[in-house]
């Protein structure tokens, strides 16, 4: 199965084409060419170099949050268009479990979290299954970053973008992986997508939407009012 892959949840997003979980090409976009408009040309770069015309991409997977604002809805947006135009089938991936992707092998357990601001995080556990794969173990959590540090066992390890803002104050006791495999990419988006669409789940191109790290700013003000109203 040809698949195109699209990671826009970090500042620096990616781009991967794989054949089923063979990870053919993936290319890295600067932070200044994370827009809708900019995407276009770098998925026309990829697909020439590994050979394919858009209409032989039969799965678009797109990491759907949690995630910032901007990035989210760029990919998203990108991944739908392409679909729709193409006819290709469109799967949804989870930011965190493509991060847990890419812990190594004889990891059995880890928690990765990404920056919620405000001094939050979204964590959420994972434990490698019998099949290799990390699984979540349950929610993903918005949590104050502090106290999550503090009520984690010994030799916990942990990954996640929210690390580059953590690990300064980590306890020693605590076991980050090393940065290089913080951030999430499109090959483990396109790799995780091949899994889960073998596994039969599909995604609703018209109803798939971001996860975001939490509400917006207006969001939570509605809801401030709502709560205030109806006391």
């Amino acid at each position: 199965m040809k698949i195109l892959a699209l990671e826009t949840t970090e500042k620096t997003g990616s781009l991967a084409a794989l054949d089923g979980a063979r990870v053919l090409y993936q290319m890295t976009l600067a932070p200044q060419k994370r827009t809708t408009q900019s995407l276009a040309p770098g998925i026309s770069r990829l697909l020439r170099a590994v050979g394919w015309s858009p209409c032989q991409v039969e799965l678009v997977a797109v990491a759907i949050g949690p995630g910032s604002f901007t990035g989210l809805r760029v990919g998203l947006t990108a991944a739908k268009t392409f679909a729709y135009a193409t006819g290709a089938t469109l799967l949804g991936v989870d930011t965190l479990e493509a991060v847990a992707a890419r812990a190594p092998q004889p990891v059995e357990s880890l928690w990765v979290s990404v920056d919620a601001q405000r001094n939050q995080v979204v964590a959420g556990q994972f434990r490698r299954d019998q099949a290799g794969w990390m699984r979540p173990t349950g929610p993903a959590r918005l949590v104050d970053a502090d106290q999550w540090v503090r009520e984690l066992p010994p030799k916990t390890v942990l990954s996640g973008p929210a690390m580059r803002l953590l690990r300064k104050g980590l306890p020693p006791h605590l076991r980050p992986l090393e940065p290089g495999l913080w951030a999430p990419t499109a090959a483990s988006v396109g790799q995780l997508a091949a899994r889960d669409y073998g596994e039969g789940r599909r995604d609703d191109l018209w109803s798939l939407v971001p996860v975001y790290s939490r509400p917006s700013a207006a969001e939570e003000k509605w809801r401030a009012r709502h709560r205030s109203a109806n006391r």
